[in-house]
């Protein structure tokens, strides 16, 4: 079968699976008396994993995808922090002890548009609720664009030792098609002032389909990233979806590449990094042999999460802030979507939640077996299922549907074992999707991204 015809034939919207079941699926009106239960019940022994939402940023990035607005007064973004703080207390309150946290994770938005004083505040209050763990991963993302003196001193001071840099495109036709003019030299300048006060460990995200790339130029972006030298580096598709992202349709349609040039775009951008000794990982990362994300890929330890893959074994993520979502052991919880919504909650001193999801068992039965195929590229499906304590049969049934996988060369099948091959990980999606049991309605799929 010819590229063009793989792509024809799966080139559908199907979920990123940073969680199962999807966000889609969380239900309205959750309790927030049933998250209070759950973060009590939360065990002594096992790190949690934090992840602070800051909804904010300085300019719009016309390609955005993500849950946050333009905001360049100050006050909002302190009061905000407060709210965030407030949050904080509340959580620890309901866990009734101080437990241990292994992986602190800020994303947006723009977590640096926050006033540097109170990154520190909203760190401080972090470290004297829960017990951060001397080797715990604090991670932060943020523009290149925007990291003055103080904020990068607040980096150092809050025990930052990953950040990641947004980069997407270095063309300045891309940028400024999409509203987000970016030199290289602002970017390596960022790159070096981080790693002068010890935060070495950088990441950057590169983004294919967006207006007027082509496979040449996304080449050279990917080869001036090289130059960056960074730990890390995704490799996102972008999600044109207009009628859920108003701003996206300021991007003219005619300047978007189409599904064949997607898909050279992508394949051309992993050529250059693995020919420079980086290692694929998963559906779109790519880390140097030595990074910790490539050691869990060989080791069959990595995971994925609300913010993609990660090294994060911990067993519950609590999110704190507007729009951010948790997951537990009993299930997932989202709060409010606005700040206005979240504010109003956090006032009225209850958690800010507002939709979540309690996992069945055939819930936690798939929710393995599609992490296990988007992470390791790999699943036994009896073996998975012994280790739930039930039977893989309506899993083998749904197997049959990998048929026409195996037939395009994308999957090997030997019984209950499943392998996507090297031809197949651009469709690894696909694969998962055979295994959800929610994916069946049209108006459900049109809520997600082009596969490819």
């Amino acid at each position: 079968m010819t590229e063009a015809e793989l792509i024809a034939r799966y080139d559908g919207r199907v979920p990123r699976y940073t969680s199962y079941p999807t966000a889609p699926n969380f239900q309205s009106g959750f309790s927030p008396v049933r998250y209070g239960d759950w973060l009590e019940a939360l065990p002594d022994d096992k790190p949690l994993s934090l992840y602070l939402h800051v909804p904010f940023c300085e300019r719009l990035c016309l390609y955005c995808g993500c849950n946050t607005q333009v905001v360049r007064n100050e006050g909002p973004r302190i009061t905000y922090a407060e709210l965030m703080i407030s949050e904080l207390e509340q959580v620890a309150f309901a866990i009734g002890r101080r437990l241990p946290v292994s992986h602190i994770h800020w994303g947006g938005g723009t977590p640096t548009t926050m006033p540097a004083k109170w990154l520190l505040r909203i760190m401080e209050r972090v470290r004297r609720l829960f017990d951060v763990l001397p080797d715990a991963e604090i991670a932060i993302e943020l523009d290149p664009t925007n990291l003055d003196a103080d904020r990068l001193a607040a980096l150092w001071q809050m025990g930052v030792n990953r950040a990641s840099l947004g980069v997407q495109d270095f063309n300045e036709d891309v940028q400024e098609a999409i509203g987000r003019p970016q030199s290289f030299e602002i970017t390596e300048s960022c790159a070096q002032r981080l790693r002068g006060v010890g935060i070495n460990a950088i990441n950057l995200d590169l983004i294919y389909g967006l207006p007027l790339q082509t496979v040449e130029s996304v080449v050279r972006t990917a080869e001036q990233a090289l130059e960056l030298d960074a730990d890390r580096i995704a490799v996102f598709g972008y999600a044109h979806v207009p009628w859920m992202k108003r701003h996206q349709q300021l991007i003219r349609p005619e300047t978007l590449p189409d599904a064949q040039a997607r898909f050279a775009q992508r394949r051309v951008i992993g050529e250059v990094l693995e020919h420079a000794g980086y290692v694929a990982i998963g559906l779109d990362h790519y880390a140097r042999p030595d990074d910790p994300m490539a050691k869990a890929a060989q080791a069959q330890s990595l995971h994925r999460s609300f913010q993609g893959y990660t090294t994060d074994s911990a067993s519950a993520l609590i999110g704190i802030g507007a729009s951010s979502i948790g997951t537990m052991p009993q299930g997932y919880v989202q709060n409010a979507s606005t700040v206005p919504e979240y504010a109003k909650a956090i006032r009225s001193t209850q958690f800010a939640v507002t939709r979540g999801y309690a996992l069945q068992p055939d819930d936690e039965l798939r929710r393995a077996v599609i992490e296990q195929i988007m992470c390791h590229l790999y699943v036994d499906l009896h073996e998975v299922a012994a280790a739930y304590g039930q039977v893989a049969d309506d899993l083998l049934a749904d197997a049959r549907a990998l048929e026409v996988f195996v037939e395009d060369g994308l999957v090997t099948r030997q019984g209950a074992q499943i392998t996507v091959t090297e031809a197949g990980r651009p469709f690894v999606r696909n694969v998962a999707a055979v295994f959800d049991a929610y994916l069946k309605v049209a108006s459900e799929q049109m809520r997600h991204s082009q596969a490819v």
